[in-house]
């Protein structure tokens, strides 16, 4: 018979959603509740949802659905951004106890906690509103080596086919002290590398008294040599700045990896996204990186089938990431989003065309994958030890996975004791595999 309150957690979404997740997680745990074993059913189930595509909203209903059904009597809390900018559509699911927009998300475990009685289902408020960065604790996960820190929420940019704005609110940031205290008490919890992660990270700091950026904390987890590894999510091209590249060219703690989105490499097409940057500019930027840092991991993401993309507007983009030193790629279709401008827009693309074109392009992404693996081939690497990997291909089965400064998956034949440690090793290529693999 379960003597102990259990709780069921399902994240969809991006790093700041996985990061807001495991703070909550950590917050149940200190609260005294058990993850709910595979199989048994919770009694309480938090499912933090995600909207970016119209993908992510139906993955949304379907979880909750599923959770429901999974988990009969228990209290159902649904969060995160479909459930801010849709609470309507969460509203008409009878088995949902609360849904709770992004200003109440960091107030659950104490929601749970008190049991207030006069808890309404729909709590949402206008997030455009909210000024203050949400106080989430970071924490060292249980499933993830690296540890996620969120160090920015929101966007100003209002890109035209982002609901993002609407679902997270204006940027504001976690005061300097708050960033390196974290880290550094990441790093006293045995974290080797912490990621650094937001909405739009590039902002970090510009809402700040005195103001900070992204630059000045780097420098100083640099400088105090806070961890062996820190490393950038996703940060706008006109954000890296020739700072940060400097920085991180010099640095032994700054991982020479970056996630920079592209979404259009025709500038017609990139101006009525709202992009403030032209292909010429994104060339320029990925030179410079690699000029300073020749094994550089650079990722982009790209988004198909916008508004009035012609096939030469398309071609476009091919041709320019067929030219450019990405190491992998991000490909998304365009999915209209109800609220924002391109919603109305004329000229949409036939859907077996985007279907091609993403085609085309995730294999080009594989293609420069395969490239970027083939010129890691015999170089000494520096290797985070990480987790057992899936058990094919047969001949790597119980092998462990790692990462490179540079982004590189690497297998490794070592006992999992090895797991959070970082040691280095020469790699060979599994050309068949298409895997890199530490020489013994």
């Amino acid at each position: 018979m379960k003597q102990q309150k259990t709780y069921r957690l399902i994240t969809l979404g991006c790093k700041v959603n996985q990061f807001e997740s495991e703070s909550i997680e950590g917050s149940l745990g200190e609260l005294g509740l058990y993850r709910a074993l595979e199989g048994e059913p919770a009694d309480i189930c938090i499912i933090n949802t995600c909207s970016v595509t119209g993908k992510a909203s139906m993955q949304s209903r379907q979880e909750t659905r599923k959770a429901a059904r999974a988990n009969p009597g228990a209290r159902i809390i649904v969060t995160g951004c479909y459930a801010q900018t849709s609470p309507e559509e969460l509203d008409e699911i009878e088995e949902i106890s609360e849904i709770f927009g992004h200003s109440q998300k960091h107030k659950i475990v104490e929601i749970i906690s008190e049991k207030p009685p006069d808890v309404m289902k729909v709590n949402i408020d206008s997030i455009r509103r909210e000024k203050v960065f949400a106080p989430f604790a970071a924490v060292i996960s249980k499933t993830r080596t690296r540890p996620y820190l969120k160090i920015q929420d929101g966007c100003d940019s209002f890109c035209t086919y982002c609901i993002v704005p609407h679902a997270r609110g204006p940027s504001r940031s976690m005061s300097l002290d708050d960033a390196i205290q974290n880290i550094r008490n990441l790093s006293a919890g045995g974290a080797k590398e912490v990621v650094l992660t937001g909405v739009h990270l590039g902002c970090y700091g510009k809402d700040l008294l005195p103001e900070a950026s992204m630059y000045r904390l780097l420098r100083e987890v640099d400088a105090q040599n806070l961890i062996p590894r820190i490393r950038l999510s996703s940060i706008e091209p006109h954000e890296l700045t020739d700072e940060i590249i400097d920085l991180a060219a010099g640095s032994a703690n700054i991982c020479d990896h970056f996630h920079i989105p592209l979404q259009s490499g025709d500038n017609q097409i990139l101006e009525r996204m709202g992009r403030p940057y032209t292909r010429e500019y994104f060339q320029e930027l990925l030179g410079k990186i690699t000029d300073k840092m020749p094994d550089a991991g650079i990722g982009a993401d790209v988004l198909v089938g916008f508004p009035g993309e012609s096939e030469a507007a398309f071609m476009n983009t091919f041709e320019l990431i067929d030219e450019l030193p990405v190491t992998y790629l991000h490909v998304f279709p365009f999915s209209p989003r109800k609220g924002t401008p391109a919603y109305n827009y004329k000229n949409k693309v036939n859907e077996s065309v985007v279907k091609e074109r993403t085609r085309k392009l995730r294999k080009l992404g594989a293609d420069k994958k395969k490239a970027f693996l083939e010129s890691m081939d015999g170089k000494k690497v520096q290797v985070l030890v990480e987790s057992k990997t899936a058990a094919k291909p047969d001949h790597f089965k119980g092998h462990l996975k790692g990462y490179h400064t540079n982004y590189a998956p690497v297998l490794l034949d070592v006992d999992e004791q090895r797991i959070n440690d970082i040691v280095e090793v020469k790699v060979r290529l599994s050309a068949e595999d298409q895997l890199l693999v530490a020489v013994t």
